[in-house]
């Protein structure tokens, strides 16, 4: 019987855990210069970390604030820094943060349609998910991470 209950308890547990796609989201996203860029553009065998983000949301701001000391911890990732907003929020966050100065981050807008955000059922942003050279997650966030925690992610990559 106490087998019968934990077994039940462990299936409606699981069954509440919202669970992440495994592969990241493909997209279409229209980089700052302009021209599009896809999922399929990332280089093979190269971990990624993708930021869903909103340029004038504080905690976004706060996160990329936060990781500027950190950057050569995530100098070995390919970083896509993603959102829904107009092109125009897109490169007044670049001015404010100069993010552009970091060859290995892209950063864009996927417009209106939100598909990466339907994608991983995103409702708060930043969104931070750490994929391993081989496409495949290795932890999401789906509230602002701690800067430690996110370069602990990163390291199992």
């Amino acid at each position: 019987m106490k087998r019968l209950l934990f077994a039940l308890s462990l299936i409606m547990a699981t069954g509440c855990i919202k669970a992440q796609p495994p592969v990241i989201a493909p997209y279409k996203m229209l980089k700052m210069d302009n021209t599009y860029t896809t999922n399929a553009d990332l280089q093979k065998n190269k971990p990624v970390m993708l930021i869903y983000f909103a340029p004038d949301c504080s905690h976004c701001q706060k996160l990329i604030y936060d990781m500027k000391p950190k950057m050569n911890s995530f100098k070995d990732l390919q970083v896509v820094m993603i959102t829904f907003t107009d092109i125009k929020m897109v490169k007044a966050f670049d001015h404010d943060f100069n993010i552009s100065a970091y060859k290995n981050f892209t950063m864009g807008t996927e417009g209106y349609g939100g598909s990466v955000q339907k994608y991983y059922q995103i409702t708060t942003t930043p969104f931070v998910a750490v994929y391993d050279r081989n496409g495949f997650l290795v932890k999401s966030f789906t509230k602002v991470p701690k800067i430690p925690e996110l370069i602990e992610a990163v390291k199992k990559v």
